[in-house]
């Protein structure tokens, strides 16, 4: 074991396999811990793959998707952990509906914030991944993980905060993940079309190509993980509600997604160590560096 460790904080249960999954394995299978930090429940997820829109699914639907969850962490082999909220549902229509009652999103900043350092003072680890302001993309769970983990990013490491929630750890680096990269898609995109294969792809080239061109220009960070895109695709797989073979996630076998784009993208949000981008490694900077190193923005 290197003793490195690496904790990824994310909105619901498969997340984690969409977002930095394979980047995951890899650290996991070179020695490091790896946790994957799960806020919500999953209960108000939609039902996307239509072989699990039968009688059972939904009306067993949270341990349905703990089961999920258990099974994407084995694929992994990452440290798995549930924070406990109520999973806020993605309001849809024009207005948008209120947010239910006791959702996460609604939940109070800072009794989250207390709950995330817990777990930070727990684990220990050196680098975080979460979400961007954006969330991603705006869920109000995402834009939730969004808020709190940078609270906890900046008092995870002060003794004087919450001392009852264990002694202070500040972590040295912290990431946001960028799962969606429009550039991959197309690749992809052009070489099932080249095959003579129907594209799933198309509607969502559509819909990013407004929003999503440039995410490339925050890219800090890409990490070579081509190997690993096997558990990746199990760990998607194992989340059976949420993932429909014949859609985007699944759609490219692994031998293509390894050829087209062997890496995945992340952005240096903040460093508390010095950092020379681009990268090819989160942990980058980590060896010998004092646990308490002053803060320094990238």
């Amino acid at each position: 074991m290197s003793g490195k460790r690496l904790l990824a904080i994310h909105a619901h249960p498969d997340d984690e396999s969409s977002k930095g999954a394979a980047t995951m394995a890899k650290y996991v299978a070179e020695g490091n811990r790896v946790k994957v930090l799960t806020c919500t429940d999953g209960q108000r997820g939609d039902i996307l793959n239509p072989a699990m829109d039968r009688p059972g699914v939904l009306e067993n639907i949270m341990k349905v998707r703990e089961e999920e969850m258990a099974r994407a962490a084995a694929a992994l082999g990452v440290e798995h952990e549930w924070l406990g909220y109520a999973d806020s549902g993605l309001p849809q229509g024009d207005p948008l509906p209120p947010l239910p009652e006791g959702c996460f999103a609604l939940e109070d900043s800072d009794t989250v914030c207390r709950d995330v350092v817990r777990v930070i003072r727990e684990f220990r680890p050196h680098v975080i991944i979460t979400y961007d302001e954006n969330g991603g993309y705006p869920h109000p769970d995402h834009l939730k993980v969004h808020e709190v983990s940078m609270l906890a990013w900046e008092r995870a490491g002060d003794p004087d905060y919450a001392p009852e929630l264990g002694e202070a750890w500040t972590p040295l680096k912290l990431y946001y993940s960028h799962g969606f990269i429009l550039q991959r898609m197309k690749l992809l995109h052009g070489m099932l079309l080249e095959r003579g294969v129907k594209s799933p792809y198309g509607m969502m080239i559509q819909r990013w190509e407004g929003n999503q061109a440039d995410i490339m220009g925050r890219v800090t960070t890409r990490i070579e993980c081509s190997a690993y895109f096997g558990q990746r695709a199990a760990a998607l797989t194992a989340h059976a509600t949420q993932i429909d073979p014949a859609g985007a996630f699944l759609a490219s076998p692994v031998e293509d997604q390894q050829r087209a784009w062997p890496t995945e993208e992340f952005e240096l949000a903040a460093s508390r160590v010095p950092a020379d981008t681009p990268e090819t490694d989160l942990f980058a900077g980590i060896d010998g560096a004092e646990k308490t190193a002053p803060a320094k923005e990238k």
